[in-house]
């Protein structure tokens, strides 16, 4: 039996893989190095996974995270699954190359992230070969749920949401200035705070202010990032995540802006990687 899984900063997608081809998936949390340590993963893991996961059983644990950007930081999730799955051996690999193996299995070519955060890359059909650094949350993730919730967050606190806005935000969030500062200074996981706003932007994208913060990130994400790979229009654009499949249509209307033809936009990576894995297993 295997596990294969995509870990985002906000959740965690996992498929068992028995030897049979039976698959069963479940959730557990986020597990992003930069945020959480080993004992903390190690904790999570041990109450979230399924009361059914026969954990000794499991032969081969494929681990893809955001924020795995070293061996390092590899480690301390690796060893939380080792603690939990003691007879599997671990691979712990970056989730850039989950969207990579997912989007375009073992052909070359473009791929990306947009979900909590942001990540790009191109790809020759086996490891990732040219990355412009998204730059985490702090500088950087254009484009991403983080973002986009960082935009409304700061409109929100010098009162500048119009067309009603302001006061429907103030009543579904009953958040406080206080509230927010601390939650982004004080608390852990930030960004993942920041980035859940991001479904405030698509539950009232028929209004214009929403559609052009969308559309702005977006526009960011490419001047900044995707332009500068060498020679981008030879190739298709392909992206994975919550922000890239909600707001497809926005994002296919930027990438054709810039002469860059959409190939696969999918919300989760896990049922492709799976099938990336079954496939190796075969061969």
């Amino acid at each position: 039996m295997i596990l294969i899984a995509d870990g985002g900063s906000t959740k965690s997608s996992w498929c068992q893989l028995d030897e049979t081809g039976n698959r069963v998936y479940f959730n557990t949390e986020g597990y992003n190095p930069d945020f959480i340590k080993t004992e903390a993963i190690a904790a999570s893991l041990d109450k979230n996974l399924p009361e059914t996961l026969p954990r000794d059983e499991v032969r081969e644990v494929h681990y893809y995270g955001a924020g795995v950007s070293s061996s390092k930081k590899a480690d301390v999730i690796a060893q939380a699954m080792r603690q939990i799955f003691p007879n599997a051996n671990v691979t712990v690999d970056h989730d850039l190359l989950a969207a990579a193996r997912a989007l375009l299995g073992r052909k070359p070519g473009f791929a990306a992230i947009l979900g909590t955060g942001t990540n790009s890359c191109l790809y020759d059909g086996e490891k990732i070969t040219y990355n412009v650094d998204s730059l985490g949350y702090f500088l950087g993730d254009e484009g991403s749920g983080s973002f986009i919730g960082k935009r409304l967050m700061r409109d929100y606190l010098r009162g500048l949401l119009p067309d009603g806005l302001q006061d429907i935000f103030r009543q579904e969030f009953n958040l406080t200035r206080e509230d927010i500062l601390d939650r982004l200074y004080n608390q852990p996981l930030p960004n993942r705070f920041l980035a859940s706003f991001g479904k405030f932007a698509y539950d009232h994208n028929n209004i214009s202010y929403c559609r052009e913060i969308v559309l702005q990130g977006f526009e960011t994400f490419f001047e900044n990032i995707v332009l500068h790979y060498p020679n981008y229009q030879d190739y298709s654009f392909n992206c994975v995540g919550s922000v890239a499949y909600n707001f497809r249509d926005a994002l296919t209307q930027v990438a054709r802006h810039h002469s860059m033809e959409v190939g696969k936009i999918i919300r989760s990576p896990i049922d492709d990687l799976v099938s990336y894995h079954e496939a190796e297993l075969k061969a």
